[in-house]
């Protein structure tokens, strides 16, 4: 044979099915590697068995650290004004109460209190309370001030104290009860089947086709949590009756039914889901720009290196112990902060700008970066989840305040299929679990439309 031949027949051998193709016949690569970095969190966070499938926690907020009032029309004597040398008290009646009883009572005799115009801008004077007035809700004052006093509708009055006279006896005492939060598990079922002949069969990819659909679906099981964690809304329950969120300092109350018998499945089974952080966040979040309370917030084309600044206020005004908090972010969100983290970015006055710091690796497995705040640090953590609508949302969240609940644990359920006819395997992940929500303001809410 010509040498010529040779080749050629050596040539042809790479035409042939004798050819391995495969650099690792054995390994496949996937789009997502990291698809749950909040689930990921607060299951390394902290995981907590629930003794019911919907769980209730206490919370309390400390009313007293923030004790004001407004007042409900000008003061009725003296034409508006409380008079320098006021030696008669005068009587105001009073609205919007925060941090002191609901209704009044003799125990706000003694509270000493600064009065401000309604737009918390300029100091009026100071004014004690003498006693209470005849009618509902109505205050006796008297002006501690060495000039009079304006006060119109809606000044606040805002508690710096107490002062009582020598000898005095105690005014009533008063006291808030707990408020209880509650959130349900829900039950996850993510299954997967092989025929007998396709897991006997020698496979390049993964050599097991069971192998490789119990590591896909495990991931999938972990995504689908992932969602319902982060947009769940609630339903179904125990038949405990009626509850309500207070969330913050707001008057009202949110009722919601703590049972659904109509939402069930196709054989008549009571369906329940958990609330999830974001759900939760647009529900009982408080969004009005000039409520200190605000933790949702709307980025617009408007936004301003100054709205920023304020915005981070709010953020870390309940500042954790090491003063980073979580951002859950989409590619959007991520990316509108990576904007404004260049050159033509938030600029303020002061010539300061959004400082975004490169791509780390968290201990749990995720990537962030750091952005940087007057305020405090968030990590920024790109979340596959919020993809589409939620393309431009963050969440960030407050870890101490968030836990993971589980009412059965994730587990991995054998031969669920038991048709003698069946010749293969039928395998699922179940779990009972749902993510446990406390003290709603301390976690905060972007939404980005720029």
């Amino acid at each position: 044979m010509a040498a010529t031949e040779k080749l050629l027949a050596a040539s042809g051998v790479l035409y042939t099915d004798r050819r391995n193709f495969y650099v690792d016949p054995q390994v496949t690569k996937e789009l997502w590697t990291d698809v749950s970095p909040f689930t990921t969190l607060i299951s390394n966070q902290e995981q907590r068995a629930v003794p019911d499938p919907t769980f209730k926690m206490f919370e309390h907020r400390n009313p007293w650290v923030k004790q004001e009032f407004q007042a409900h029309e000008d003061i009725s004597s003296d034409s508006g004004v409380l008079p320098a040398d006021d030696t008669l008290p005068d009587e105001l009646q009073i609205k919007s109460i925060l941090g002191l009883a609901s209704s009044v009572d003799s125990s706000y005799i003694g509270l000493v209190c600064e009065v401000w115009d309604s737009a918390k801008t300029t100091n009026k004077g100071v004014v004690t309370i003498t006693n209470i007035g005849a009618s509902a809700d109505h205050i006796i004052i008297k002006n501690l001030t060495g000039s009079s006093i304006d006060i119109n509708a809606n000044d606040y009055f805002i508690v710096v104290g107490n002062a009582h006279g020598e000898g005095s006896s105690a005014p009533d005492a008063w006291s808030d009860e707990l408020q209880v939060v509650y959130n349900s598990t829900q039950i996850f079922k993510t299954p997967l089947q092989v025929t007998g002949t396709l897991e006997a069969a020698v496979l390049r990819g993964e050599s097991s086709e069971l192998a490789r659909l119990r590591r896909m679906k495990a991931q999938e099981h972990k995504m689908q949590k992932e969602k319902a964690f982060l947009f769940g809304k609630r339903v179904g329950g125990t038949g405990l009756g009626e509850a309500s969120y207070l969330g913050g300092n707001r008057s009202a109350n949110v009722d919601e039914a703590f049972l659904d018998d109509g939402r069930t499945d196709v054989n008549g089974n009571l369906i329940r889901t958990t609330y999830g952080v974001i759900s939760a966040l647009e529900k009982y979040g408080e969004s009005t720009a000039t409520h200190d309370a605000q933790n949702v917030f709307t980025v617009d084309s408007t936004y301003s290196y100054g709205s920023f600044v304020d915005d981070m206020e709010k953020v870390f005004q309940y500042v954790p112990e090491a003063g980073v908090k979580r951002a859950f972010c989409g590619a959007g969100a991520l990316g509108y902060w990576s904007k404004m983290a260049g050159d033509s970015g938030l600029a303020g006055s002061s010539g300061w700008t959004v400082n975004l710091g490169d791509m780390k690796r968290d201990s749990l497995g995720f990537n962030y970066r750091v952005l940087e705040t007057p305020h405090g640090m968030l990590q920024l953590i790109p979340t596959p989840a919020l993809r589409g609508p939620y393309n431009k949302y963050m969440a960030v969240v407050s870890d101490e305040n968030l836990f993971h609940a589980i009412y059965r644990p994730s587990m991995y359920q054998t031969n669920i299929k038991q048709d003698n006819a069946f010749d293969g395997v039928k395998d699922q992940y179940m779990s009972d679990e749902g993510v446990g929500i406390q003290l709603i303001e301390s976690h905060s809410l972007f939404k980005i439309t720029a």
